[in-house]
């Protein structure tokens, strides 16, 4: 018995000795694979240390940023209507519109510099400036990653770490509670998913975020009083939201639209580019010619092209050992880039038949002149044609159920609204001359605003009657011939300053009392076809260029048909 009891103290103690030498190995392993860390940390920091030590020169987009006000050209009324929506003790959520490369995300930087300093705003030292591209904000169906609205860590996460050990999911902040307090700034808004588009609204109505996981349970014990508290009563995300967006009104979610305050930034005239040519030119230390900076004005839609392009040209100016840019390294820089020429047009010297100037509207807040060319050509009774170039007629949209749905285009239809309005006006059956309607350029045009160009046009060709070249015209034609009001109105007089018309006909609806101070073209209100064909046609608007004065017009009433009279509606 004895012996038995020493073999099983032997024993005891040699397992002893074994889970002990077992314990010991795994804690001398643990140190070893410390110091490996250790080591390995120490090594990847030099490396990182090594990298930050080396840095390119500043490129000169950074360099030619606008770090105030003044720096953002061509944008006072934006600014002003950015500050008026910001910097006040109610501060408003902003949709803002405009081009690529004209300073949206600089001006929401700086107004929100601005409204820091501004007494009574609710913005102070602790208001961040968080900037999210919703291009690279993708959404994740699965709720693993959305650096948008948050999402949470649940215990099977990868990297979970000691909370994921213990079972306990952990919330993860996203843009908009890091923004709480301040401005969330989201470029190309319009890119979002429309499952964000909706969580985002729901924010912005809450002001707060609730986060859910199967996982959490609001009886355990072992959960942290913080994270209780953040799947209770939510994350705080009371900010003020910027969205950026290229895109036109139209396209934007209208639900987004409702929350929030449009502004819109224009894009840039051709001098203003040359300004910014001639100060990124000047943050390098280099001059342009003035010839050089006639290409870049031609060819650059914004101030980031121009950067581009005048950084390019002083590239080959320093390689030939020259110290100014020249037409010639611009022109390079501009084949070689394969840019086209701005889309900028001028209205015609000499007046034309069947040719009138309309204006539209192509872009985010930008306007431009658009050619109308009518041609009418005789043939047999009814077997007359109607031809458009250059203009949307019909669109297909989504219908749901994996159908589509046809739309005539409103441009389409404004067509058939002048012709039925000029038969009835001139007693002629169109239908027996092939009306062949010409846009040139290529710009897609479409809605009803065209109308009163249309109807110049075809009036002009079908009477014989040149058409004022320096009269610009922008409104929708009902069946009746009144003249409707239509959108972007500033935009289109601003087109039609910048291409030298001297007078601009738009819808009496439309008309201001500040275009009275704001253009020094001459505005014509009108309500109906009658006082468009008087303001537009060289028969009764006769005007002595050479001295910039209007004579006395001979006749007011084109001839109507017995028993027609003009007359509001």
């Amino acid at each position: 018995m004895q012996e038995f009891t020493g073999v099983l103290g032997l024993v005891q103690i040699f397992f002893a000795i074994v889970i002990g030498l077992y314990f010991f190995n795994l804690l001398r392993n643990q140190q070893t694979n410390k110091a490996a860390v250790e080591r390995e940390s120490r090594k990847e920091m030099q490396n990182l240390e090594k990298l930050r030590n080396i840095s390119l020169t500043e490129p000169l987009s950074e360099k030619t940023r606008p770090s105030n006000f003044k720096e953002i050209v061509g944008q006072e009324e934006g600014l002003k209507a950015l500050r008026a929506a910001l910097c006040t003790s109610n501060p408003q959520h902003v949709l803002l519109y405009g081009p690529p490369g004209i300073g949206k995300t600089a001006a929401a930087r700086l107004v929100l510099e601005e409204a820091k300093r501004t007494r009574g705003t609710p913005f102070g030292e602790h208001s961040r400036f968080i900037e999210l591209d919703a291009t690279t904000a993708r959404f994740d169906e699965r709720g693993i990653a959305d650096p948008l609205i948050g999402t949470v860590h649940d215990p099977i996460y990868q990297g979970a770490g000691a909370m994921g050990m213990a079972g306990i999911p952990q919330p993860k902040p996203g843009a908009v509670t890091r923004a709480h307090g301040g401005i969330l700034f989201i470029d190309e808004i319009g890119e979002l998913h429309p499952i964000q588009i909706n969580k985002l609204l729901k924010v912005l109505e809450d002001r707060k975020v609730f986060l859910e996981s199967s996982y959490y349970n609001s009886e355990d014990t072992n959960i942290p009083r913080h994270i209780h508290e953040m799947f209770q009563n939510g994350l705080p995300a009371d900010f003020r939201l910027i969205g950026a967006t290229t895109r036109t009104p139209e396209e934007m979610p209208p639900a987004v639209r409702s929350r929030c305050l449009e502004i819109f930034f224009r894009g840039l005239h051709p001098n203003e580019v040359a300004e910014i040519a001639l100060n990124a030119a000047k943050r390098i230390k280099t001059s342009i010619t003035d010839s050089g900076v006639e290409v870049v004005q031609r060819y650059a839609n914004n101030g980031r092209e121009a950067v581009n392009i005048v950084q390019m040209a002083a590239g080959i100016t320093h390689g030939e050992g020259k110290s100014v840019i020249d037409v010639r390294e611009v022109e390079w820089v501009v084949n070689s880039s394969q840019l086209s020429p701005r889309p900028e047009k001028s209205v015609p010297q000499a007046p034309q038949t069947g040719y009138a100037n309309g204006l539209a509207v192509y872009g985010p807040n930008m306007g431009t002149i658009v050619e109308i060319e009518a041609s009418v050509i005789p043939v047999n009774s009814g077997r007359g044609a109607v031809n458009i170039n250059g203009m949307v007629e019909e669109e297909e949209l989504g219908g749901g159920g994996g159908r589509t749905v046809k739309r005539k285009s409103t441009a389409r239809g404004s067509v058939d609204n002048v012709i039925s309005v000029l038969s009835t006006c001139l007693e002629l059956d169109l239908n027996d001359y092939h009306l062949h309607l010409n846009f040139p350029g290529g710009i897609p045009l479409d809605g009803g605003s065209a109308g009163v160009g249309i109807a110049t046009a075809i009036y002009s060709a079908l009477k014989n009657e040149p058409v004022d070249p320096q009269v610009a015209m922008t409104g929708e034609i009902s069946v009746r011939g009144y003249v409707r009001p239509v959108g972007g109105i500033v935009p289109k007089l601003e087109a039609a300053v910048e291409a030298g018309a001297a007078k601009v006909i738009i819808p009496e609806k439309n008309w201001q009392e500040s275009f009275r101070q704001d253009y020094s073209v001459e505005i014509v209100p009108v309500s109906h076809l009658n006082e468009v064909l008087q303001e537009s046609l060289c028969k009764y608007n006769n005007i002595d260029r050479e001295k910039g004065k209007g004579t006395e017009k001979e006749e007011k009433t084109i001839p109507l048909p017995a028993g027609m009279t003009w007359s509001h509606p």
